[in-house]
Parts: structure tokens; C-alpha cells; sequence
């Protein structure tokens, strides 16, 4: 089945870290509204995110971050209701509200529901439209917008739930994701591969990286053109040596000309682009099986048009 799903929850938009925050959730509405108006939405077999069996989040997370999370939100709630704040804060970029709970949850449902959908042959692949994101978060640790590792989640799932042997992570966000790094390092079950910008936050993946990481830092105002050449060179080969069974994208778009939040120049043809080479991966070896979310791009306009253009391509349209 040539199907794409995608997969998405209200509670997601529910979670917000305060006015002005980047990591908004009038993101979420700026892609629904691009998939409504060009028509993509159409064509897409939608899905409602369960919440996340805690024992599937804690594959990928020490069960004390989880208790931590889940503890910050009912203390809040109290807190609220005593007349206190409506944020607690991780760390100076990210904090939580009563239904970032909730919401983490869903997120991380998304992607294991995907799993399941994908592998049982009920679609040939899968976006999920989730926040927070979830690449930057340690096995111990949120911070970057993100508290539990929704990738990194899922990978692990497929690897011990359904008992694949090989699967391949795919990172075009702008940001290095150190947690699914911090996670998966190690593993040789798990290919990672990525580009990031450097130097730039979170200030790692460029030293000492385990042999399943292939990690591309590139300088600031790095062009597409420039990106696809060091695809083909340094992915491309070693996705195609690790034959995996299954490919999962940590689909962030903030390496846009457009997205102040990084300085790179990709365009929405490179996503198209790069989306199309990862799937003829994914034909060659995968069964076509991809299941991508949703990480960073946080201009709305330039986030909605490349998030089309991601999903076209899974979707052949």
C-alpha cells in the first residue's frame, strides 16, 4: 500500500512555553493550513496520536527524567491553582505548562503509532505533525525546546517491539540533535546521519562521535547545492552499506534561507530533494518504510511550504 499517513493530536497544540516563543504552536497551524489550501492534505490518511505507553518512552529515557516531567506538570497545576506562575522552566529555552504532559505524550504516540501503521503494511510511510519536538533531549535530560526523544523513541521501538535489526536515522535539522546522538551512540543497530550547522547550539556532534554517526557540521551560510553534494558523498554510501530496514526522519526545517533561527541557506527544493533520496533508499532496502517527524523551522511561512514539499515526495504527488 502506497499510502502516507499523518499523524497528529489537538493536545499538541495546547503545550506552549510563553508569548513570543519561537517553538509556537501557530506552527502546527501554518502546515494544516498549507496542506488545506494546495490540496496535499487530500491525499494523506490521517491519523489521531495515542498517548505513549510510558514503557515505550522509557526505551529511550531513564525513568527518572520521565517521572521528573510528568512530576513538574501536576506540581504546576497546583502551583496555578494557588495563584503561582504558568511556566516552569528546564532550562533558559524551554519550558513547560500544564498539558506540555500531554502533549509529550502524544508526540511520542505519533511516532510509535506510525511505527506500527508502517510496519503492518497499512501505509508505505508516515509525517507526524507533533510538538514539542523531540531530537535535543538526553536520556536523562530535556533542554532545547524538547523533553522526551520522539525519534529516537521510535527507532528503539522498531529494534525491540517489532524486532528489526537494522534501522537508519536521518537528521536535516539545523541543530545538532545531540539527544538522539546521547541515546543511539554506540549502537550498532542504529545509523545515524546528519547535518548541522557548526558552531552553533548545542555545541556538539563535531568530535569523538561513535562509527554509527555520521555527523556533517557545515559553516553558516552553507547553500543546498552544497548540502546534496556532501549527501551523496557521505550518507548516501553508508546508507546504502547499513541496508536498513527501516528510516526515520528528524524532519526540522530551520536550516531554511528564510528561518532566522539558523543562518543556512536549504530552499524547499532541497527538502524535496533530500526527502527523494532518502526514499530511494528506503525502496532499495526498506520497503519504502518512513516514518519522519516534525522537529524545528519556526518561520511560519517557510516551515509550512517545506513541510509540502517534504510530504509530496513521501506521498508521490
Amino acid at each position: 500500500m502506497n499510502a502516507t499517513g499523518y499523524f497528529t493530536h489537538r493536545d499538541c497544540w495546547k503545550h506552549e512555553m510563553g508569548a513570543g516563543h519561537p517553538e509556537c504552536p501557530e506552527r502546527l497551524d501554518a502546515i494544516e493550513d498549507r496542506l488545506l489550501i494546495t490540496g496535499v492534505g487530500d491525499a494523506l490518511v490521517r491519523r489521531e496520536a495515542p498517548q505513549a505507553p510510558l514503557g515505550d518512552i522509557e526505551l529511550a529515557h531513564d525513568r527518572m527524567l520521565v517521572a521528573a516531567i510528568r512530576g513538574l506538570c501536576d506540581q504546576l497545576a497546583d502551583d496555578i491553582t494557588a495563584g503561582g506562575p504558568a511556566y516552569a522552566q528546564i532550562d533558559p529555552d524551554t519550558s513547560l505548562n500544564v498539558h506540555t504532559w500531554n502533549a509529550a505524550l502524544r508526540a511520542a504516540g505519533a511516532v510509535i503509532a506510525a511505527t506500527d501503521s508502517v510496519l503492518a503494511g497499512e501505509m508505505e510511510n508516515a509525517f507526524c505533525a507533533v510538538r514539542p519536538p523531540g531530537h535535543h533531549a538526553e536520556r536523562n535530560k530535556a533542554m532545547g525546546f524538547c523533553f522526551f526523544n520522539n525519534i529516537a523513541i521510535a527507532a528503539k521501538y522498531a529494534l525491540e517491539r517489532h524486532g528489526l535489526k537494522r534501522v537508519a536515522i536521518v537528521d536535516f535539522d539545523v541543530h545538532h540533535g545531540n539527544g538522539t546522538e546521547n541515546i543511539l551512540s554506540g549502537d550498532d543497530r542504529v545509523l545515524m546521519v546528519s547535518f548541522f550547522q557548526h558552531p552553533f547550539f548545542p555545541y556538539s556532534g563535531f568530535e569523538g562521535h561513535a562509527s554509527n554517526m555520521v555527523n556533517l557540521p557545515v559553516p553558516a551560510y552553507t547553500k543546498g547545492m552544497d548540502v546534496r553534494e556532501l549527501i551523496e558523498m557521505m550518507w548516501i554510501p553508508r546508507l546504502e552499506e547499513f541496508k536498513p530496514e527501516m528510516i526515520f526522519i528528524s524532519a526540522g526545517f530551520d536550516a531554511h534561507r528564510e528561518d532566522d533561527m539558523g543562518q543556512m541557506g536549504l530552499v524547499e527544493q532541497d527538502y524535496a530533494w533530500i526527502t527523494q533520496r532518502i526514499k530511494d533508499v528506503a525502496k532499495r532496502h526498506s520497503k519504502g518504510r518512513i516514518v519522519s517527524s516534525l522537529e524545528g523551522g519556526y518561520n511560519l511561512s517557510a516551515l509550512a511550504r517545506s513541510v509540502e514539499a517534504h510530504i509530496r515526495v513521501l506521498a508521490d504527488l
